[in-house]
């Protein structure tokens, strides 16, 4: 298990004029090429996983291969490419 350094710095995920409590995904980069991942509704139980891992998502994401998680809007429509 790897120790948690306790001076990270953590960034929220949410919409930048979101003021309210969340829950929310923060994110912290630590030493070592490790990324921490938090819920702001339970920051105690923190992922850890590798910068390396991380980027692999993160350019997942934004090429869209996630989305057939998403739902459907009202409309019945599949959700937006981009």
């Amino acid at each position: 298990m790897t120790d948690i350094p306790t001076d990270l710095t953590w960034i929220r995920a949410a919409p930048e004029d979101e003021e309210g409590p969340g829950p929310w995904i923060e994110i912290a980069f630590g030493p070592d090429e490790l990324v921490h991942l938090r819920e702001t509704g339970d920051p105690t139980n923190i992922v850890t996983t590798t910068r390396t891992k991380w980027d692999a998502f993160t350019k997942g994401v934004q090429a869209g291969e996630f989305d057939h998680f998403i739902e459907n809007d009202d409309e019945g429509n599949p959700p937006s490419p981009h």
